[in-house]
């Protein structure tokens, strides 16, 4: 695991908005402020209803979603309802960090547990068939790698279910087996491509880096 330099806090007021699922089972989504901004979570305010520790929420800011695990609950009454303490999920890119100085951000100690395949953060057009689901479910995947991808659905599938996916690497069609990995209720789902041979996910990754190749790097036309 990457260790990182303890990050400080800034004390800010900024419009976001949330969802996912609420200590009662029902699912919400509501506006609410953020607080207390750091590279590596924040504080909610105004949070109408009760989350639990552990759960991951789904947040927006300025355009930019997050996924984030709530770490604290209080109910500081009045305005306020609920104050909820957030961390970033691993890999998420932190939303407010226009709002952060520069010189804040967190440096990671050592270089292990990277990832085989860059995660990009665009929008990928799939459609999702699984046993129980009547009609195919179109969605745009999040988080995309040549391992597989977030969905963000609000009735998320159990963990192990057995997917269909179809979706576009340029002009050509995939359609490849999946399973479901991770589950966040009120959220999505994380989606790995157990169906692509090793060639296949290469070649999917190259095709992501070229659309959104990492900083510093010129793509080329594939």
């Amino acid at each position: 695991m990457v260790d990182l330099q303890t990050d400080s806090r800034l004390s800010v007021d900024l419009p976001v908005r949330v969802w996912g699922m609420a200590a009662d089972g029902h699912t919400f989504s509501q506006s609410a402020r953020v607080q207390n901004i750091s590279w590596e979570g924040a504080l909610l305010t105004g949070v109408e209803p009760v989350l639990k520790v552990g759960d991951v929420i789904g947040l927006q800011y300025e355009g930019k979603k997050a996924r984030c695990q709530v770490v604290s609950t209080m109910n500081a009454g009045g305005i306020k309802k609920n104050q909820v303490g957030i961390k970033l999920v691993a890999d998420q890119e932190c939303p407010w960090k226009s709002s952060l100085p520069q010189e804040t951000k967190p440096v990671p100690t050592s270089p292990s547990n990277r990832r085989r395949f860059r995660r990009h953060k665009i929008t990928l057009p799939i459609e999702i068939r699984e046993g129980q689901l009547k009609a195919p479910l179109r969605v745009n995947a999040t988080d995309v790698s040549g391992n597989g991808c977030y969905v963000e659905v609000m009735v998320a599938l159990p963990v192990g279910a057995q997917l269909l996916v179809n979706f576009w690497i340029g002009s050509d069609r995939v359609h490849t087996p999946a399973m479901v990995r991770t589950c966040d209720p009120g959220v999505g789902n994380g989606i790995e491509f157990i169906g692509l041979d090793p060639e296949a996910k290469i070649r999917l990754q190259a095709y992501l880096d070229a659309i959104d190749p990492p900083m510093g790097v010129v793509s080329r036309k594939m």
